[in-house]
């Protein structure tokens, strides 16, 4: 038995889905139709036998009237045909005043006892010449009962008619619980399956723009919110594979030069005995400053690949100290152009890791000082935000500014304008600096400045 339930059990967890809501809606909807059908066979016996025993008691009642005070034996009736009248005999309490011959309805101990008035009249079946028989014992006189009987023949019938509808009825109930147990599971499953088979075809594919067919408006429910959510999960798989292979794509792009470079250098200075000493010169530092240079470009796309900021390393950022810091670098690295920077007298502090923040200052201060000319500043500025909102640093140069045709663009991983082709970089800064003002719950646009140059703005 134990190994019985716990192969149920198994069946329950291991067994299809499909199957088990199946037989699921096929056993609730069967065990009613069968409750129903059994519950009707009770009421249609219970109102047979209430229909005889009130024609027994009619009978019990008439035959009394027409022989009061009779003597023990048999009164009328010939229980024998079905169409007869009720039989009728009297039951003395003392066996050794029954009559003889013996009527032909078996006296029981409890008839005596009605006799007798120690108990209640009763009605029992009995079997009178082979064919069944309902019998009403009830009190007559002093020391005497009454038994009434009539043949039951029409209300076995009846019953046994009843059962055999009722159980047809339980049948067709069941084989209809049946199809509509595997109707409800084929329909309302359906989602499931196509989920199913949408997330093997990409399993099989690996191509994440297959999306689950959504039913239309207005019929939304538990597993059309499924499949949406579904759909907004590949759409987020598909973006991120996307921009992986546009990733992967620029970046083997941007490499391919640099690395060409370092091996026309290196395989150059391997023949450093047939070099000027001028050109061995040349060679190493044109190796060196291009090793920088992917250096630099691996660095940027680790940092590109990182999704969010440990959590562990965030902390409460003085921005205006981080502001004055990265300006100073910024005045070391590009000293032809001078660094205008207004800071609001009271402390702003946001949130985050000052090692990315500085390095996303860092990022927008090289980028204009790259594209301002010389003599000409770059105006950086932060304010602390007016109430409900928060604080925004601003950094504008006056360069060319941004084309209206590059604008959409300028944060796009190594997307370099026209004018910035000359100009060193691989164009992940500003991908890198957006990237991380995402992860700091701050929000980084460029737009062209008023009176010529680009104007970026953070706002946290």
């Amino acid at each position: 038995m134990s190994a019985g339930r716990r192969l149920g059990r198994v069946w329950r967890r291991r067994g299809p889905l499909r199957t088990r809501l199946a037989l699921s809606v096929t056993s609730a909807v069967a065990l009613v139709a069968v409750g129903v059908c059994a519950a009707a066979y009770l009421v249609v016996r219970s109102a047979l036998y209430e229909q005889l025993d009130l024609s027994l008691t009619q009978s019990a009642r008439l035959a009394a009237q027409r022989n009061p005070g009779s003597a023990p034996g048999v009164l009328a009736g010939e229980c024998r045909f079905l169409a007869a009248p009720a039989c009728a005999e009297v039951v003395p309490a003392d066996p050794a005043d029954d009559p003889r011959p013996p009527g032909q309805l078996p006296v029981a101990p409890a008839a005596r006892k009605v006799a007798q008035g120690t108990k209640a009249p009763y009605y029992t079946n009995i079997t009178v010449a082979g064919h069944p028989a309902r019998m009403l014992t009830t009190d007559y006189a002093k020391g005497r009962a009454l038994q009434v009987a009539l043949r039951a023949d029409t209300v076995r019938d009846g019953i046994e008619e009843a059962a055999r509808w009722l159980a047809l009825t339980a049948a067709a109930g069941v084989l209809l619980a049946a199809l509509l147990g595997y109707w409800v599971s084929r329909t309302g499953l359906a989602p499931v399956a196509r989920l199913t088979a949408t997330a093997e075809r990409i399993a099989a594919t690996r191509d994440a723009r297959h999306r689950i067919e959504l039913p239309p408006p207005g019929r939304e429910d538990e597993i059309t919110r499924l499949a949406t959510s579904f759909n907004t999960m590949l759409d987020e798989l598909e973006r991120s594979v996307t921009a992986q292979r546009r990733l992967v794509a620029d970046a083997s792009h941007e490499l391919r030069t640099p690395l060409t470079a370092l091996r026309t250098n290196a395989e150059l200075l391997a023949r450093a005995d047939r070099l000027t000493p001028e050109q061995r010169d040349r060679a190493s530092t044109a190796l060196g400053r291009q090793l920088r240079e992917v250096t630099g470009l691996v660095g940027d796309l680790i940092e590109l690949a990182r999704d969010e900021e440990p959590r562990p390393l965030v902390e409460q950022v003085r921005l205006g100290a981080l502001v004055e810091h990265c300006a100073q670098a910024a005045r070391t690295h590009w000293p032809a152009v001078p660094f205008h920077v207004r800071v609001p007298a009271e402390p702003v502090v946001v949130p985050g890791v000052p090692a990315r923040l500085s390095r996303l200052l860092g990022n927008l201060l090289d980028n204009a000082a790259k594209f301002s000319p010389a003599g000409l500043p770059v105006e950086v500025e932060l304010t602390a935000g007016a109430p409900g909102r928060g604080p925004q640093l601003t950094v504008r140069d006056h360069g060319p500014g941004i084309s209206p045709q590059d604008l959409p663009y300028v944060f796009d991983r190594f997307y370099r304008a026209g004018t910035a082709r000359a100009l060193p970089g691989s164009g992940l800064g500003l991908a890198m600096a957006r990237q991380i003002a995402r992860a700091h719950a701050a929000d980084l646009t460029a737009e062209p400045a008023p009176g010529g140059g680009a104007l970026f703005r953070l706002a946290f």
